[in-house]
């Protein structure tokens, strides 16, 4: 007999068209009206993320719901190439956190390529993001005159490089992609996950140290200052901005003052109002190439082959699957995206230092793709944006929090405690590190699948829970 069931509030509600359409743009200008009428101090901070997070969840309800395609690309460029900068120019703060989870959501899709479509558990990741970084840092800074006489090259190497560097620093760590492959080609498993974390802390370990005899990386001072990419478009921003200005002229319901605005805006921006933008505009357009990659390779023949590889290596092996290809085209693809966003990151942040690539970063980077789903490229994006949300804006604005309260003496009502007594050793953002570690352990026991996992991965997963009750 037949199972009936009956539709939820949620499904009946969006059982038209016109009312998921309704829904996604109301949703896009309540939170654009909260993201600009929040002010910026309430509630510590805090409240400007809280909106700006839900600003934001309207890309994951265009990912989800049933409406045409093409109203899906027109809304999503009006949110991520339009709304964001716009709000970015009010406040650098929605700016700076696009970017970096741009950067990151980058990083875990291409762990998701080794860890989650191909299964080779690598802890080592950071290595390929530090060999993009100091590809560009030590030429795209005086750094290389120190190895390299002036007479025979001047230092540091013009803006105009930084393309044609970017696809060198890509291609650098795709190559080291492959010779961490081809050592561990018959490693599997917890020995693999060991080689990779050694070779990952080998390769910091090698930029920290080799400021002598010759001094390439200055060890851990660092290299700074690093070129940032050339403002090509900066002539045709400001033609623009004229433009806009001369057209806002007798527009009506103070459209005019609002154009009027932007085009002036434009106009007489400077490099340090430029380039949060222009930064922010290269990882959105890194990312949309690093999603189309995924998805294109996730439906190939070397993306069937790396799930035949990640589910029985032997059985892959029998079907005449090329282990040795497979595996490095796995780490080659991923360190690839690793080494782009590396080159991206030292460009934007000027300053670079062995510290930056810490194996915690690695840890990181990993726990984004489990908390995420691993083989999800939607998960591995929704877990990227959920822990470094998390990690660099909550954290530190709790900790902000907690110190204005204690030094304001708050006392505890009932316990009688007075908080100016707490010590600082409890501020929360000294236990990232911990709070990760909660987070993994509360998804391991309540959906270890992740947040939004790959279809195979659920049945997977819920099969073998299946198995266990039967047992």
């Amino acid at each position: 007999m037949s199972k009936s069931t009956t539709p939820s509030l949620w499904q009946r509600l969006m059982a038209t068209q016109n009312a998921r359409i309704t829904f996604i743009l109301a949703w896009v200008v309540i939170t654009s009206y909260l993201v600009v009428a929040t002010p910026r101090q309430l509630a510590f901070g805090l409240a400007t993320q809280a909106v700006f997070i839900l600003f934001a969840g309207s890309v994951l309800w265009l990912y989800y719901l049933q409406i045409p395609n093409a109203l899906k690309v027109v809304i999503g460029f009006l949110v991520l190439g339009v709304l964001i900068p716009v709000f970015g120019g009010l406040n650098q703060y929605y700016l700076e956190v696009a970017t970096q989870v741009c950067i990151f959501s980058a990083l875990a899709l291409g762990l998701n390529i080794v860890v989650g479509f191909a299964g080779l558990l690598d802890l080592g990741y950071v290595a390929f993001y530090l060999v993009g970084a100091y590809t560009w840092a030590i030429f795209g800074s005086p750094q290389a005159q120190k190895f390299i006489p002036p007479e025979l090259l001047k230092f540091p190497l013009a803006q105009e490089f930084f393309f044609p560097f970017f696809f060198l620093a890509t291609f650098l760590a795709a190559l080291t992609g492959i010779m961490l492959g081809l050592p561990v080609l018959r490693v599997r498993g917890d020995y693999l996950a060991v080689v990779t974390l050694g070779f990952g802390e080998l390769l910091r370990v090698v930029a920290n140290n080799l400021d002598k005899p010759v001094n390439i990386t200055n060890g851990p001072q660092g290299i700074t200052p690093i070129q940032r990419p050339p403002l090509f478009f900066r002539s045709w921003f400001e033609g623009f901005g004229t433009a806009l200005h001369g057209a806002s002229t007798g527009l009506p319901l103070g459209l005019d003052k609002v154009f009027g605005g932007i085009g002036s805006w434009m106009e007489n921006a400077n490099p340090a109002q430029l380039y949060p933008i222009y930064f922010y505009f290269l990882v959105l357009l890194v990312i949309a190439i690093v999603i189309f990659v995924s998805r294109r390779v996730s439906d190939s023949r070397i993306g069937r082959a790396w799930e035949a590889v990640r589910e029985d290596e032997d059985a892959a092996v029998a079907m005449g699957i090329p282990i040795v290809t497979t595996k490095l085209a796995a780490f080659a693809t991923g360190a690839s995206f690793a080494g782009a966003m590396g080159m991206l990151f030292a460009a934007k942040q000027v300053f670079i230092n062995p510290e930056s690539f810490t194996f915690l970063e690695s840890i990181g980077v990993l726990a984004m793709v489990i908390v995420g789903g691993m083989g999800s490229i939607p998960g591995v994006v929704l877990g990227a944006t959920a822990l470094t949300v998390l990690n660099l804006q909550i954290l530190p604005n709790i900790s902000l929090a907690l110190n204005s309260i204690r030094q304001a003496g708050y006392v505890i009502p009932v316990i009688n405690y007075n908080l100016a007594q707490l010590p600082s050793q409890f501020e929360p953002a000294k236990y990232q590190r911990m709070v990760f570690g909660l987070v993994l352990i509360v998804m391991m026991l309540v959906r270890p699948e992740g947040l939004l996992p790959a279809k195979r991965r659920r049945v997977e997963i819920h099969q073998d829970k299946e198995v266990e009750a039967i047992v």
